[in-house]
């Protein structure tokens, strides 16, 4: 696996995440979180490696863009 090499912003813009979750259903709720952040590219297909654990996708994100927020129930906004 490739080493996490966490980044801070330090502006707005474009940037490209690579995800890599245990299973289907964590990644889909991940990228289901940065949609409800910014605007995202998808909730998109992920890919098994064989012989590597996970499944992993990319997705595109403009951080100058409001994503879709979650209905009123589901509680405040991310930040």
């Amino acid at each position: 696996m490739h080493p996490i090499h966490e980044q801070h912003l330090s502006e707005p813009g474009l940037v490209v995440l690579d995800i890599t979750a245990p299973d289907e259903t964590t990644l889909d709720t991940v990228m289901a979180g940065l949609q409800e952040r910014w605007a995202t590219s998808g909730i998109s297909t992920g890919q098994r490696t064989p012989g590597y654990p996970g499944i992993r996708a990319r997705v595109y994100a403009d951080t100058r863009r409001p994503g879709t927020f979650p209905s009123p129930d589901a509680g405040e906004p991310p930040r």
